[in-house]
């Protein structure tokens, strides 16, 4: 026995064995990055939203998924010659491996990019990323964690699997293995030598599926990037906070205390500093239908500069939709919506409207913060993070300068302590305020806020409420979709009821929550009151 494990020790070091696990190894790293780069293309082309190519993708995989992998090597060996395409055997193989790997690594990153909440996108599209800096940043980094483990699965099956590729005679570690026995009939120690390297190689792949699952795992609490980013992910060293004299005054944590002039300095760059009183919101016989509903029937609203406008209504009444379609997130069936003088995203071709080719540079130069029902904050980032993420990405400013601009934006809405917390490290309130901040650092013109507490406890609207009420103050121009009849009656300089896809009645909060004039909006505004009631006795 001593003799038998010796001699299979020979074997496991032989140079001429070695070097064949070298060139399966070098097949399968070549083959593996071709098949993830046609992958990625194939999974996106069968997400497109054109039929043809989602058609073309489906049949690639289909075809290549059903038919052996060892007729697809012997048929490429064969046929291309015949066409007047020679290629040597390690070449052949590494197309043959990556040409099938692209079919399976494609349903992978599919899977991995459907299993990201679509919220994400929505949130970076609002802030005017482009779909592939979007895929990017954004999404692929969240996919990760699902598609590292059929990835590195398949690694290991293509390492295993090189052994095929003998039968066009590249000579591998198999090859080289079924060599030797030739020789000397030593089946077993040749053979289980092979299987010893195999397992030291796919073990490798193994240690390494373990440390790519830790770095995108992004529930673990790491340190805040410099810049040196790969996929979203930091892989530099951590960067050094501003200075506090960049800050600002200190305040408490969790303290609500806004720079007015620092403030106003910022948005005014975006063109707020226009002092014309006139409209900047513009909606003009809105449409708006999914399937058979209609979701939106002619409705006109205006919004002047400086005005804070709260839109309030029963679910399904349309205001959500209406407060998205402002900056493009949803389509215009009929009408149009302009933004100090300007469409978002469309143009007028023959008299009618239609979406333009760029629309994320529209949405990014008209400036439109939003801040979500859900918070929407990308869950990869810390807070810090997801403040400098559009600014930097979007609108290239300098990411020293845009760090310092976070880093006071999150002191004045009493997250100084937080700024290296990912989302799910915080509260509701928190995150919501973190969302705020993340819409006023690309200086905007106008803010939208998607029902910011429906989705906090009682105690935490507070928090929200009190950022929003001195934005209202600072004079910025905001248009709320809330139920919170306090914050409309005190902030609001105009309400607007709407029911059914239309507007009811609008005016100052004293006349349509203080005498409205129609009965719809009375027993509304009655259930609200009653909710809030029992909320309150609820959270006491």
């Amino acid at each position: 026995m001593p003799s038998v494990l010796k001699e299979l020790a020979g074997y496991v070091v032989e140079p001429f064995l070695l070097q064949g696990a070298v060139t399966a190894i070098e097949i399968a790293a070549v083959a593996m990055v071709g098949g993830i780069i046609l992958g990625l293309g194939l999974a996106l082309m069968r997400l497109s939203r054109v039929a043809p190519v989602r058609w073309i993708a489906w049949f690639y995989i289909w075809f290549v998924r059903g038919t052996p992998q060892l007729l697809q090597l012997v048929f490429l060996y064969d046929a291309l010659p015949i066409i007047g395409i020679k290629l040597d055997t390690f070449t052949t193989a590494v197309v043959g491996f990556a040409l099938n790997e692209a079919a399976f690594s494609a349903e992978i990153i599919r899977g991995g990019i459907l299993s990201v909440n679509r919220n994400q996108s929505i949130a970076a599209s609002a802030f005017g990323m482009p779909p592939l800096l979007t895929l990017r940043r954004i999404i692929l980094p969240q996919a990760m964690r699902a598609i590292l483990p059929g990835m590195a699965n398949d690694t290991i099956s293509m390492i295993k699997g090189t052994s095929i590729a003998s039968v066009i005679f590249v000579n591998e570690l198999t090859f080289r293995s079924q060599q030797i026995v030739g020789q000397n009939f030593k089946f077993f120690t040749v053979f289980a030598a092979a299987g010893i390297i195999y397992l030291v190689m796919t073990s490798a792949i193994a240690g390494i599926q373990i440390l790519l699952e830790r770095r995108f795992n992004f529930e673990l609490e790491r340190k805040p990037a410099d810049g040196n980013r790969l996929f979203g992910f930091n892989f530099g060293r951590a960067a050094t906070p501003p200075p506090a004299a960049a800050i600002g005054k200190p305040v408490k944590s969790g303290a609500v205390v806004l720079d007015r002039e620092w403030l106003q300095s910022l948005t005014s760059g975006a063109g707020n500093g226009d002092t014309d009183s006139g409209p900047f919101v513009i909606g003009r016989n809105l449409w708006k239908s999914y399937g058979d509903r209609e979701v939106l029937k002619g409705v006109d609203f205006t919004v002047n500069r400086g005005e804070v406008v709260v839109i309030m209504g029963p679910s399904g009444s349309g205001k959500s939709t209406l407060l998205r379609m402002v900056n493009h997130l949803e389509s215009i069936d009929q009408g149009e919506i302009l933004v100090g003088g300007k469409h978002i995203g469309y143009e007028r071709v023959n008299g009618a409207f239609r979406p333009t080719g760029d629309l994320a540079s529209a949405r990014a130069k008209a400036r439109i913060g939003m801040v979500f029902q859900h918070f929407n904050l990308f869950d990869h980032l810390t807070a810090l993070e997801n403040v400098i993420e559009a600014p930097t990405r979007v609108h290239r400013e300098d990411a020293a300068k845009a760090r310092e601009t976070a880093m006071r934006l999150l002191t004045m809405v009493g997250l100084s302590n937080h700024t290296d917390h990912l989302p799910h490290r915080l509260s509701g309130g928190q995150q919501q305020r973190v969302g705020i901040a993340r819409a006023l650092a690309i200086s905007p013109r106008l803010m939208l806020f998607d029902e910011p507490t429906s989705a906090l406890d009682p105690e935490l609207v507070g928090e929200v409420l009190a950022v929003l009420r001195q934005l209202a103050d600072l004079g910025m121009t905001m248009i709320v979709v809330t139920h919170e009849i306090g914050f409309a009656r005190d902030v609001a300089d105009r309400v607007i009821f709407m029911d059914e896809g239309g507007i009811v009645e609008q005016g100052k909060p004293s006349e349509v929550i203080g005498n409205p004039r129609h009965e719809r909006t009375r027993r509304f505004l009655r259930l609200v009151e009653e909710k809030t009631e029992e909320a309150e006795v609820v959270s006491a």
